[in-house]
């Protein structure tokens, strides 16, 4: 007979969030909070991902738009548009996103293999797709992405 601790063990909590017609998850365990969208301070000669900063009482935080960053077509910022904060690797950082839903769990045997395909979000990336009843979430390796190079938001 299985204990539920085992039951547990494997499982991993995803916030799942919204970007245009997609729904995308991250690892609960790097989300330190979730603001409201506040317009942040532009930076010059940054990419356009990058939005800028905000002070997170007395912390500059540099603030990624995903919409933009994937090439999700033209960012909206409505009352429903959040910041992610994050906490990398001991790091701060921002993600603006359009929605957040739910925090979800997810089995090993909910999370498929993310088929190779060409995209805006390389598949290294990707830890897989997530699946739940009808729901699909895009599980979004976040700690390699905002490490990666091409964020320039880390030192090399």
């Amino acid at each position: 007979m299985q204990s539920s601790l085992d039951a547990m063990e494997g499982r991993r909590e995803f916030l799942a969030f919204t970007l245009g017609a997609e729904e995308y998850g991250i690892d609960i365990l790097r989300v330190q909070e979730i603001r409201g969208y506040e317009s942040p301070t532009r930076i010059a000669n940054v990419p356009s991902f990058i939005k800028g900063v905000i002070n997170l009482r007395g912390l500059i935080v540099p603030v990624v738009d995903l919409r933009i960053k994937f090439d999700l077509g033209r960012a909206e910022y409505t009352d429903l548009t959040v910041v992610i904060i994050l906490n990398i690797t001991g790091r701060i950082m921002g993600i603006v996103v359009d929605s957040v839903s739910d925090v979800t769990t997810l089995q090993p045997e909910q999370i498929g293999m993310a088929p190779p395909v060409s995209s805006a979000l390389s598949t290294e990336y990707l830890l897989g797709l997530g699946t739940v009843d009808e729901r699909m979430l895009i599980l979004v390796d976040i700690e390699k992405l905002m490490n990666s190079p091409e964020m320039g938001l880390t030192e090399p």
